[in-house]
C-alpha cells in the first residue's frame, strides 16, 4: 500500500499523467510473472493440484491482457485523473493478489 502511494504522488494533487516508469514497472512484472510461472509450474501441478494451477494462470494472464491493454489507451489517449488512479489501483492490485502466486509445497 505505500509502495503505490509513494509510486505517482501526484495523484495526491489530481495529477491525471501516466508516468512512463509505471508502464516500464508493467512490462517488468509480466515478464518476472511468466519466468515465475515457468519455472513453478511443476510445482503447481504436483502441490497444488491441475485444475487449480490452471485456474490461477488463466486469472494471471487476463490480468496481464486487461493491464496492457489499459496502459496502452493510456499511451495513445490523454488519461483522465480517474483512468489514471483506476490504472494504478488494478497495476498495484494484481502485483499484490496474482503476479507472483505461491506454486509450492503448503505447511
Amino acid at each position: 500500500m505505500l509502495l503505490f502511494f509513494a509510486w505517482h504522488p501526484g495523484l495526491f494533487r489530481g495529477e491525471a499523467n501516466i508516468p512512463k516508469r509505471s508502464y516500464i514497472l508493467l512490462i517488468i512484472a509480466i515478464l518476472l510473472s511468466v519466468a515465475d510461472f515457468v519455472t513453478s509450474w511443476n510445482w503447481g501441478l504436483q502441490y497444488q493440484g491441475s485444475h487449480h494451477t490452471y485456474v490461477v494462470c488463466a486469472v494471471n494472464a487476463g490480468w496481464m491482457v486487461f493491464l496492457a491493454l489499459a496502459f496502452a489507451r493510456g499511451w495513445k489517449k490523454q488519461s483522465s485523473f480517474r483512468f489514471s488512479l483506476f490504472l494504478h489501483w488494478t497495476l498495484f492490485a494484481w502485483l499484490a493478489w496474482y503476479a507472483f502466486p505461491y506454486m509450492g509445497e503448503l505447511p
